[in-house]
């Protein structure tokens, strides 16, 4: 994959379909390398005609590793997106962050708002105390090591998928792609201390509330009803705080973009894309 020199650090990135076409960005979450956007996901965005764009935040997957102590915000990490599309000769793109990534994406909206066509935040929260917050059951789970061997990482990661994505009648379990998605990461670049200094980015940032509300970016918000991660009244005051936007529910989807759902929320975005473009 190639890689990009961008804000004093390097992205490793990928792209599906033809730069040509409106840029899609995909913003991935704490810890969650790029793959985290499936490419079968992907896809559905490059047969409604964009040219999407994924990468792996710094201090996950192949991007450049933040060892020197020095610390940073989620306001770096929009930067680093920002130079991205810099590197890509994108002007502007429509942006969908997830999680953590959802964060990124509003930071990136209310920094670069010229930048930004469109914002989706997904299973995200404003930084706001008292909404958002993650059951004790999950936030337990993502303190856990994960283990010494191969083995012991991809069966944690499997169960914290159990826990985060949960299991419903609307969104069974989807073990297949939790295996998948936690072999692929553990042999891709395992390093769960760049994981840490996330967090740490996420809490220098705090509460983007007041600043959201002064947003005019048409915006998109998804939740999933079963999310103990990020509960939905993160999602809810996300809505809340920016102008016009659109707050879709989810019934029984938990703390993951799940395969049942990837037409309807590709066809939200694109719904989105498409009234920014006439807007």
């Amino acid at each position: 994959m190639p890689r990009a020199f961008v804000n004093g650090i390097e992205l490793e990135y990928d792209t599906l379909g033809s730069p040509d076409d409106p840029a899609i960005v995909c913003i991935a979450g704490l810890g969650a390398q790029l793959i985290t956007f499936h490419e079968d996901f992907c896809r559905g965005l490059v047969e409604r005609g964009y040219f999407v764009v994924r990468h792996d935040n710094r201090d996950v997957g192949l991007s450049s590793k933040i060892e020197d102590g020095s610390r940073y915000a989620l306001e770096d990490m929009a930067d680093d997106t920002a130079g991205l599309l810099d590197h890509l000769g994108v002007r502007a793109a429509h942006v969908v962050g997830v999680s953590m990534g959802g964060m990124i994406a509003q930071t990136l909206a209310v920094r670069h708002a010229d930048r930004v066509l469109s914002l989706t935040s997904i299973m995200s929260t404003t930084g706001a105390a008292g909404v958002g917050g993650a059951t004790e059951e999950a936030a337990a789970r993502l303190l856990r090591p994960a283990g010494d061997t191969r083995d012991e990482r991809v069966a944690a990661a499997i169960e914290t998928s159990r826990i985060i994505w949960g299991d419903t009648p609307e969104f069974p379990f989807d073990e297949d792609l939790a295996r998948w998605r936690a072999e692929t990461s553990v042999d891709r670049a395992y390093y769960p201390v760049g994981t840490a200094r996330q967090l740490g980015a996420i809490r220098a940032t705090g509460d983007r509330t007041d600043r959201l509300r002064k947003l005019s970016v048409p915006a998109l918000v998804i939740h999933g009803t079963n999310d103990p991660l990020v509960q939905p009244s993160g999602g809810e005051a996300t809505a809340a705080a920016i102008s016009g936007a659109e707050l879709i529910l989810i019934e029984g989807m938990g703390h993951g973009v799940a395969r049942p759902a990837f037409d309807r929320i590709v066809d939200a975005i694109d719904r989105l894309a498409a009234s920014a473009a006439v807007a």
